[in-house]
């Protein structure tokens, strides 16, 4: 392979890479952690998780529907049967984008913030289209959900 060539291909690795690193950098404006700051509705259909047991809504911040970019999500998960919030759940989100067949570069992480929320700051929905919330759930439910929304 000629120096040229060669020397094109590392540029083009080290622009993607960059490109990776700033779709996954931090929101410009502020992502809300409190309900007072949420829609008044999900940004999706509530998804009933794989055992029935759950309800996982979706909010996003700051804005909702969100741009593509880096968003704040807003887990709310709740009993199906009574509604109420459950709390000590440890979470594993993959966002995925099923008509594309990816996901995004970064794996956001969900921090539990009380009364059935879980808050990550920084989820990286790289484009518009639909996308799913690939939620492992564990802890005193193990289960799994993948609510849906629309990036416009």
């Amino acid at each position: 392979m000629s120096t040229l060539l060669q020397t094109l291909t590392h540029l083009g690795g080290a622009c993607l890479a960059v490109g990776l690193l700033a779709s996954c950098s931090s929101a410009s404006e502020p992502i809300a952690t409190s309900l007072s700051h949420l829609a008044p509705t999900p940004v999706g259909p509530v998804a009933i998780s794989d055992s029935g047991k759950l309800k996982v809504a979706v909010y996003t911040t700051p804005t909702q529907p969100p741009p593509a970019g880096v968003d704040g999500v807003v887990l709310m998960i709740t009993d199906a049967t009574t509604g109420a919030p459950v709390e000590g759940l440890t979470l594993a989100v993959t966002p995925w984008m099923p008509a594309m067949g990816h996901g995004s570069c970064c794996v956001p992480e969900f921090t539990e913030t009380g009364k059935g929320r879980y808050v990550s700051t920084e989820v990286s929905l790289v484009m518009p289209g639909e996308w799913e919330l690939r939620t492992q759930i564990s802890g005193k439910i193990d289960d799994t959900a993948a609510p849906t929304f629309d990036i416009p």
